[in-house]
């Protein structure tokens, strides 16, 4: 009887009584994680990164995220997408901890179609244990905005992606995955049925229009059916199995995550290191280097304190050089200064083997330029982040200020094509983090990352 092998092909030493020796640890995987409030840069990380991998991975959120890549002058927009689907000899896997709003899945697909990817549905692969984000999360996500903002004049400043209502879902044990919508369509049906009823009956405005959406995700189920993996048996397999290069893709970032972000203004997903292991079903002990993403200075969408933002010329500066409107909101973003705190904080939880400095050329004009560096209350320095979104916005900033080099550098390649003041700028940084930087960023496109080592 000839061994067993496993999806990837291989044989699995455990069913053909060869002892496993004790130094096969397995691949690591890397992975790529915001380390503000997103919108850094990551997917462009991602990008350099999966252009070597065999498996790119998303671990948690869902289309709320949006990842700009440009490929050989094309810009490619990815939300529920891994960015490593451009890469043909590349497997991406949207992991259990991904909620998935399938015609958002499918338009996306469509619109990058368009623009020139094929052959997707062959690297694609599902986890079945992923939840679906419905309709009626989105519909509801709206509503809930509108409600607190004509509560307490407050809203969250949520994408109405349906993201957060789905978490909801999933912890209330309400939620439906991708493997009940591939058994039995009429139990699926059932379920989909009563939990769209608990909804109507918990917000009588909202619309459903049950038959219509279930007609849709039948089609839909037929769709995936074939790129539908079990996908803890295949991140296993993954690991344990030849050399392979494996990278996960942060959606979101440190100071959005669920626990560590500035709460409540977070998404509903762990987008920290945890996510990882939770949202793919891996052990720590598989991770390996875990690359920070930070801007060369710090924005925000939506509200929520923001102790370094600039509300005058120099964070209208920022705002128009660096482009800085929402991938998947179009919103404007909020523009100011880079801030250490909130970079040291995100590495004290996430463990930051390396870090991803963008967007350095923004900065390029500047006479000077500011880097917080602790903050203040009551004129004594604090020694933590504050948790407390009261105390954060009372926070008076302390700052490091730097000449700026006045210089040109979208056309540097290497560490020393950068001005002295500029390269001033980034040990200092490294230094006062205790992060290395492995890649600056100078322009949008693959070649204008510098890779220091």
């Amino acid at each position: 009887m000839s061994p067993k092998k496993n999806i990837f092909g291989h044989t699995n030493p455990l069913s053909t009584g060869v002892k496993r020796s004790r130094l096969d640890s397995g691949n690591k995987v890397a992975v790529v994680l915001g380390a503000q409030w997103g919108d850094e840069g990551k997917g462009k990380v991602v990008d350099l990164l999966a252009t070597e991998s065999d498996i790119v991975c998303r671990c948690q959120g869902g289309n709320n995220a949006g990842h700009t890549v440009v490929v050989e002058g094309t810009e490619y927009d990815f939300h529920l997408l891994p960015s490593g689907i451009i890469n043909t000899k590349c497997i991406s896997l949207i992991g259990n901890g991904v909620v998935i709003h399938l015609p958002g899945l499918f338009e996306e697909i469509d619109k990058n179609e368009k623009k020139g990817l094929k052959g997707w549905e062959k690297r694609l692969v599902i986890s079945d244990r992923a939840h679906i984000v419905f309709d009626f999360h989105q519909a509801l996500d709206g509503m809930q905005e509108l409600q607190r903002q004509a509560q307490e004049g407050k809203n969250i400043g949520t994408t109405k992606k349906g993201i957060g209502p789905t978490y909801c879902c999933k912890a209330s044990r309400t939620g439906l995955r991708i493997c009940d919508l591939l058994a039995d369509f009429k139990e699926f049906s059932t379920k989909f049925k009563s939990l769209a009823q608990q909804y109507q009956s918990m917000y009588p405005l909202l619309k459903v229009d049950v038959e219509g959406e279930l007609k849709k995700l039948k089609e839909y189920a037929e769709r995936i059916r074939p790129m539908v993996r079990d996908g803890v048996y295949f991140m296993y397999d993954a690991i344990h199995g030849p050399p392979k290069k494996i990278l996960v893709e942060g959606a979101n970032a440190a100071l959005l995550d669920i626990d560590f972000g500035t709460y409540p203004f977070v998404t509903s997903s762990n987008c920290t290191v945890g996510g990882v292991c939770t949202g793919l079903g891996i052990p720590p002990a598989y991770i390996g280097d875990v690359y920070g993403v930070s801007k060369a200075y710090t924005t925000r969408v939506g509200i929520g304190a923001f102790p370094t933002e600039q509300v005058n010329a120099i964070g209208e500066l920022l705002q128009t050089r660096g482009h800085e409107v929402g991938v998947t909101t179009g919103r404007k973003r909020r523009c100011g200064w880079l801030d250490l705190v909130i970079l040291r904080y995100a590495h004290m939880i996430n463990g930051f083997t390396a870090i991803a400095l963008t967007k350095l050329d923004i900065l390029d004009v500047l006479d000077e330029i500011k880097v917080a560096i602790a903050y203040k209350l009551n004129g004594k320095r604090i020694p933590h982040f504050p948790a407390n979104m009261e105390v954060l916005q009372k926070v008076d900033v302390e700052y490091e200020v730097f000449p700026g080099w006045k210089t040109d550098t979208s056309a540097a390649r290497k560490w020393n094509d950068l001005p002295p003041k500029a390269q001033n700028y980034i040990r200092f940084v490294e230094n006062h983090i205790g992060v290395p930087i492995k890649w600056v960023g100078v322009g949008k496109s693959r070649e204008c990352m510098i890779q220091m080592f």
